[in-house]
């Protein structure tokens, strides 16, 4: 069977410059469309079984985060299910991988796909139950549907906004809204139980539908980078923001959570709004608990590792957190997930993953749960 490379499927993206056998396959990684934003790659390799393969990335110095590339292992499968790191290196321009193909067909990925099927039957999961509903926002660039989870009590005073895939290449990021939304509809989580009493839930599973089919790191169909959108979202450029945006507006939120990945930093932590003009000690005091929380519930959230509050400059409230932050007062927080290892409790056969991400999901149930409770007591 001779070498074949595809990406012609949900969330493929790839270029071939040649492949002429397992030890010289060099590739490229594709940009964004509309966008000059390149770093995710996945795509299917056929024809290599028990044959060592050289794929070497060649413009990897110049992906949107080259950083990113310093101690990383790209992923594998054969079933598009399980999915374990193989080896990579990178010398300061190229990514090289290594690996023995076992099977006739592998996957290899940036990070664990998350894909658009996978991403209906957890709307379909989440219709089953009696406290919960999917509501449609609206239609994205491309046409597709643009779907809004509400679980718990609609009568509920305290109002939890979560969105994921603002960057579609995050796919860690729709991993923790599944283990969220699994938890939240299991019927013997007593955290679950309490939360869905005293609180709705608007939980956004995909915010980016069509960066998420496309193949793109950071930006929808229209080339915009959706968490620089907030001030003022459009139809023609920003549709999801726009819905999303209004729909926040209506329904009021006292607690919101912007679920994302790092390229660079090996590490679970939050970015919060502390650097906000008008940041009131009150929102300082229920920002530390809800993080303090955290802590307890999960061992692989740290809080010695993140971002400096320097990082956000005059344009900070495009962003999605800091919008919501400083327009409704309330707890408003990213979370960023590695794409890499998770450093303070790494797993070198497969590295953070979808299945740790998802466990971070219903482990947040406990700081939101503890919030909501400390706010109104």
């Amino acid at each position: 069977m001779p070498i074949t490379i595809s990406q012609q499927f949900d969330a493929g993206a790839i270029e071939v410059i040649r492949a002429d056998s397992p030890v010289t396959i060099d590739l490229t990684l594709r940009k964004d469309n509309h966008a000059d934003f390149l770093q995710w790659f996945h795509f299917r390799l056929q024809g290599a079984r028990g044959q060592e393969c050289v794929m070497r990335f060649l413009n990897a110095g110049q992906a949107a985060f080259p950083q990113g590339w310093e101690n990383y292992q790209a992923v594998a499968s054969y079933d598009l299910e399980n999915w374990f790191r193989v080896p990579t290196t990178y010398d300061g321009q190229v990514l090289t991988v290594r690996h023995v193909p076992e099977r006739d067909s592998v996957y290899y990925a940036y990070f664990e796909p998350y894909s658009w099927e996978r991403h209906l039957r957890l709307l379909g999961k989440v219709e089953k139950h009696p406290f919960a509903r999917v509501e449609r926002l609206g239609a994205t660039v491309d046409g597709r549907d643009l779907d809004l989870a509400v679980i718990g009590n609609p009568d509920a005073a305290a109002k939890v906004w979560v969105i994921a895939r603002q960057h579609p290449g995050e796919t860690m990021a729709e991993w923790l809204v599944e283990g969220m939304i699994d938890a939240l509809l299991d019927r013997a989580n007593p955290i679950a139980s309490k939360l869905l009493q005293q609180a709705a839930l608007y939980i956004v599973p995909n915010m980016n539908p069509d960066g998420s089919v496309r193949g793109n790191l950071r930006t929808n169909a229209a080339g915009a980078n959706l968490n620089r959108e907030w001030v003022a979202p459009s139809m023609e450029r920003s549709p999801e923001v726009f819905f999303v945006k209004n729909k926040i507006h209506e329904v009021g939120c006292d607690l919101f959570l912007d679920i994302h990945g790092d390229e660079s930093l090996p590490h679970v932590f939050v970015a919060g709004c502390e650097m906000l003009e008008g940041f009131s000690e009150r929102q300082a005091a229920e920002q530390q608990v809800f993080i303090d929380s955290f802590k307890l519930a999960s061992p692989d959230f740290q809080t010695e590792h993140g971002y400096e509050a320097s990082k956000y400059r005059a344009d900070m409230l495009q962003l999605a957190s800091k919008y919501i932050g400083h327009t409704f007062k309330c707890i408003s927080l990213t979370l960023e997930m590695p794409f890499k290892d998770n450093a303070s409790l790494p797993d070198p056969e497969v590295g953070w993953n979808g299945a740790r991400s998802a466990r971070l999901g219903g482990a947040m149930l406990q700081p939101i749960l503890h919030s909501i409770t400390r706010g109104r007591s």
